[in-house]
Order: C-alpha cells, then structure tokens, then sequence
C-alpha cells in the first residue's frame, strides 16, 4: 500500500527570502530509510546559492522521517563497528582543536545533539570541569544521551528559553540542514552565547565535486526529505551576516559519507541487488575507506564534501 507523507509548500529561499529566482535542480526518494514513496524536489536559488527542499514535510511527520532506525539515534560501535571508531578519532581531534582554548568553567552545548556522540567525546578529552549540555527533539536520543550520564534538554532550541549569555561554545554538527528556519536557529544560538562565545558548524557542502557529479537525483547529501536547507561558500556567509555573526573561518572538511550514500542511492533506484546496495552504507569500511582516500584528494583542493565553519558572536 503506498505511504505518503502531508507536505507542504515553502514558496521562498530562507537566506535571500524570495523564491523568484529558484528553479528545481533536482527530484528523488528516500534511497535510505523508505519512509514514503513520495518523490521530492530540490530548488537552487541563483541569488544565494542555497539548495532546499520545496514542498517538505510537515512537521507532524517529523515521527514518521526520522523512524527508529535513524543512524544518530544510536550511533554506537556495536551497530557500526569500523566506522564509529574512526569517526570518533577524526572527530576527537576536530574538537580538541575547536575547544583547546576554553576556560576551565566553559560552558558547551551541543544543538542536535542525537544520542550524544559529540558530547560523550568532550567528556572523555575535554576538561573536567566543563559543564556540558544538549538540545534535541527525539526522546529516544535524549533517553540514549541520558543513560550515558549526558545533560540532555528535550525540544528544539528556539523553545526551550534556555538564559541568555550563558554558554560559550556551541556545536551544530550535521544540524543545520536539517531545519526549517536556520537564520532563526542561529539568532537563538548567538542569544544564547556570551559575548565572544563562538558555534562550530558541520554541514554538507554543495560546492563539492560529489554534489557535481549526483546533484540531479542521486547525491548522499539530499538525505531526501530530511535536509531541508543545504549550503556552498556564498550561502553560508550570507546566512552567517543575516544572523549577525562574525566568519571566523569557513574551510571545506573530507567526508566519504555523502560519496558511498550517492552509490548507494544510485544502485537501488537502478534496481540493483540488495546484496551489492548494502555494501554502500555507514557500516561498510570498504565502501568507506575508499571514498575517504578520494575525499582527501579534494579536500586538499578546498573542495571536500563538507563545510566547517566557526562563527563568533562579537565581545
């Protein structure tokens, strides 16, 4: 029986606020979790550069898109053994770099903040006297992140009216593309943090040869219908200024993920055996190893598949 999801229109590019110069440059599935048998379409916007969904979900079927299964409600090294563990090392030293100069009575806070990866790794490098917190709106990753011993807020950031100037590092790690309204989300991020308190963000890269090569179906980072805003260079610095923040730095990071989702998405709407489409997932190291040698080739060049960028609110 076929499952479809209530969308709805958005009409309009969230960084420049005008839809008069989008048009589709893209249609697809859910290649990975098959939540609906909906097609969906991606528009770029010329003006900015943003790529975002439209229509999208609505967000009474936010339960039905991130299901159970969802790989950052339980990324655990049981369930992805080699991957986990070098992804903890790439991110372990990703953070120590981010945090290194932290007072010893920093506050972080994580916003989206799944079952606590990024947080149970700052507990184990960072000091110990840092006080650690995150922002997440699925129960069954803030029960995760609780049983771990993990500060957990429950709810999305923009209602929880967490205090102002409180915290002085925030992370949104593989977050951002995942809202509705990301210079809203931003604005409450710099709310909340003390002046010059500063936010690291992770985020797919639409200026990266991956994202060339897939973009008219197929590309990992579509995640289609769970990234609703995706950036380049030019639409993150726009978004960064629309949320009066300072670019502290925006360099491009090596990612094999979207590289093997694209593979993967390409495979199964060919109707390729299951047999030879499991072999591009999270869990694979041979699928994953290989695109990380290629990532690192471009991302040499300034063109890996990821964004990372640091934003400081000013003194």
């Amino acid at each position: 029986m076929p499952r479809s999801l209530l969308l709805e229109r958005v009409g309009r590019c969230c960084v420049c606020g005008t839809g008069d110069h989008a048009s589709p440059i893209a249609t697809g599935e859910d290649f990975e979790y098959e939540t609906s048998d909906d097609t969906f379409i991606a528009q770029h916007c010329f003006e900015c550069g943003l790529v975002y969904l439209d229509p999208r979900p609505a967000m009474s079927e936010l339960p039905k898109i991130y299901g159970a299964a969802y790989h950052a409600y339980e990324f655990t090294p049981e369930r992805y053994g080699m991957a986990y563990r070098v992804r903890a090392w790439l991110e372990t030293r990703r953070l120590r770099r981010w945090t290194r100069d932290l007072a010893l009575d920093a506050r972080i806070i994580d916003v989206g903040a799944g079952d606590g990866f990024h947080l149970s790794l700052l507990s184990r490098i960072g000091k110990p006297s840092w006080t650690l917190e995150g922002v997440d709106p699925d129960p069954k990753a803030v029960e995760a992140a609780r049983s771990n011993g993990l500060r957990m807020h429950l709810g999305v950031l923009d209602e929880l009216a967490l205090p102002a100037d409180t915290f002085d590092f925030a992370l949104l790690i593989m977050t951002i593309e995942h809202v509705a309204e990301p210079e809203q989300l931003l604005r409450e991020v710099r709310r909340i943090l003390k002046p010059g308190g500063r936010v690291g963000i992770v985020t797919d890269n639409t200026g990266s040869p991956d994202f060339a090569l897939a973009k008219r179906r197929h590309w990992g980072g579509y995640h289609f219908p769970r990234h609703w805003n995706l950036f380049d260079e030019r639409s993150m610095r726009r978004l960064a200024t629309n949320a009066d923040f300072e670019v502290v730095s925006l360099r491009t990071m090596m990612s094999p993920v979207n590289w093997t989702y694209s593979v993967h998405n390409l495979l199964k709407d060919w109707g390729a055996p299951s047999i030879l489409t499991r072999q591009f997932g999270l869990d694979k190291p041979i699928a994953l190893g290989f695109f990380t040698v290629v990532d690192s080739l471009f991302t040499f060049l300034g063109k890996g598949a990821l964004l990372r960028v640091m934003l400081r609110k000013e003194s």
